[in-house]
């Protein structure tokens, strides 16, 4: 059945590589939204070394994990096998936001594949490392990524990102500040 690890071996490593989604949670530090976001495409998550892991964070409709990351640090990703034998893979941590403003912003850009719009890294320090048998999990076949988002944004110049993320990435749903004004523009120029 289940196992705690105290770090990410290296068969822990190949099992979050074959898996083409991860599931991200997060919560604000008092009532508010619980938030669960799929994500996709492989090369956006990277282990960065046994304990700390980093997903690079694309615009989207909202900005959840960044509101709730700098309220309480609190994140929990999930891997889960769709083929093969079944196991999930839970990674419980304190996340951290750094923003393409942040002087490791480059450095941790290079370790992800090109992708047009992202607008932040998620950065998770692993407190516990625990699988579990993963028995109900159903059998689903991966046919590919949906490249849709990056569609999207390849069809946005820097002033239109720079305009939807004024609207839609400054608060969370529950009214949580997310991404500054300062980040916002800094992150139109990277583009």
């Amino acid at each position: 059945m289940g196992k705690v690890y105290d770090r990410l071996t290296e068969r822990l490593r190949e099992f979050i590589a074959e898996q083409p989604v991860y599931f991200v949670a997060t919560a604000p530090r008092e009532g508010g939204h619980v938030n669960v976001s799929p994500k996709g495409y492989a090369d956006t998550f990277a282990v960065l070394d046994d304990t700390t892991v980093a997903y690079l964070d694309l615009t989207g409709s909202g900005s959840e994990t960044i509101a709730h990351l700098r309220d309480n640090g609190r994140i929990t990703i999930m891997f889960c096998a769709f083929s093969g034998p079944p196991k999930i893979l839970r990674l419980y941590g304190t996340g951290r936001v750094v923003t393409p403003g942040d002087a490791e912003w480059d450095g941790l850009l290079a370790r992800f594949g090109p992708h047009p719009g992202a607008r932040s890294i998620i950065v998770v320090r692993c407190e516990r490392i625990a699988d579990s048998c993963g028995f109900a999990v159903p059998y689903l076949n991966f046919e590919k990524d949906r490249d849709m988002l990056d569609q999207w944004a390849e069809r946005k110049d820097a002033g239109q990102l720079r305009e939807y993320r004024m609207k839609n990435n400054r608060r969370s749903i529950d009214g949580l500040p997310a991404l500054t004004d300062e980040e916002i523009e800094t992150a139109a120029t990277k583009v």
